[in-house]
């Protein structure tokens, strides 16, 4: 799969992601101690998953890179799904239970005078402007690369294997709609003095974090357990193989991907009669070469030659 900036440009996402979260997250926690507010306590605590995550997406990229060698033979590349995996772990437990925990003690604990609400805002506008910087450049990444692949931006992110720049687009939304909620629920509380309003902001973070990691957790564990090539990829190498004049028949065909940008293809065919050693030989390469050339991230490709009368079920 063909990216735009390849890893440098999902590097720069995740650093001024990693940059944005941090600084935000010692803000929101010292404006939530102060005030007393659940909801900016429970944004302090999304701000600290994020911060980890990118973390753990920062390591991926490095650990990924990592040479093919004899007890992994086809590379390191689902290291980066392994770790955005456990980066929506960290977004369901560190970030959702936090937020749950807070929002239903400021509903049904003691009422507890909330104060310092300037401060609250001030840090709020700030998580706003930070959050949104960060959030501009993961859109602008990933229409980038929607539009290298022709792609709508929307169609791109279903599909993409990429699970930095997707992790940091999910979270850095999140973000921005968290604290437009935790926003509203202060602003409930201190024109009500009802703290329930501010409970609830911080339960309804809680929700939205919820949603973002069983998204991201969804699509990574289809990643993990050995998700194959999308539709279009295997049209276009299924096209390839029907092409070539030496092939009668594809007979069954299994991708996998080992990376966001690295396909396995193995392919059963049925080559033509009276092929010599020598011309089977030249078509395999050849065929390796335009599968490489036209299908943009295959990245180790084996074919089998199978007679006609030995064909298992189509895959």
């Amino acid at each position: 799969m063909a990216r735009v900036g390849g890893q440098g440009g999902s590097r720069r996402t995740v650093l001024v992601a990693l940059g944005a979260n941090a600084s935000i997250a010692v803000a929101k926690a010292v404006a939530g101690v102060v005030s007393g507010s659940s909801a900016m306590l429970a944004e302090a605590a999304h701000s600290v998953a994020d911060t980890m995550n990118q973390v753990f997406l920062l390591a991926s990229l490095s650990l990924a890179e990592r040479d093919a060698d004899e007890e992994h033979p086809f590379g390191y590349g689902k290291e980066r799904f392994f770790w955005a995996f456990l980066a929506a772990v960290g977004i369901f437990v560190a970030g959702a239970g936090f937020s749950f925990y807070e929002g239903f003690h400021r509903m049904f604990g003691p009422h507890q005078e909330e104060s310092a609400y300037a401060i609250v805002y001030a840090v709020l506008a700030f998580s706003f402007a930070a959050e949104g910087i960060s959030l501009i450049r993961a859109v602008r990444q990933t229409r980038g690369e929607a539009h290298e692949r022709r792609q709508s931006s929307v169609g791109y992110v279903r599909a993409s294997r990429d699970p930095t720049t997707k992790t940091v687009l999910f979270e850095d939304s999140a973000a921005v709609v968290g604290v437009v909620v935790a926003a509203v629920g202060v602003g409930l509380h201190q024109a009500t003095g009802n703290q329930v309003f501010d409970g609830l902001a911080s339960v309804a973070i809680g929700v939205l974090l919820v949603v973002v990691a069983f998204a991201l957790g969804r699509d990574t564990r289809q990643l993990l357990i050995g998700e194959a090539a999308s539709p279009e990829e295997r049209d276009a190498i299924r096209t390839v193989l029907q092409e070539r004049s030496e092939v009668d028949d594809v007979v069954q065909l299994l991708t996998m991907a080992l990376a966001p940008d690295r396909l396995l293809v193995a392919a059963r065919v049925d080559l033509a009669d009276g092929l010599t050693t020598d011309e089977v030989e030249r078509a395999s390469s050849a065929i390796d070469e335009e599968l490489r050339t036209r299908v943009p991230g295959v990245w180790e490709v084996f074919l089998d030659a199978t007679p006609g009368g030995e064909r298992p079920p189509r895959s």
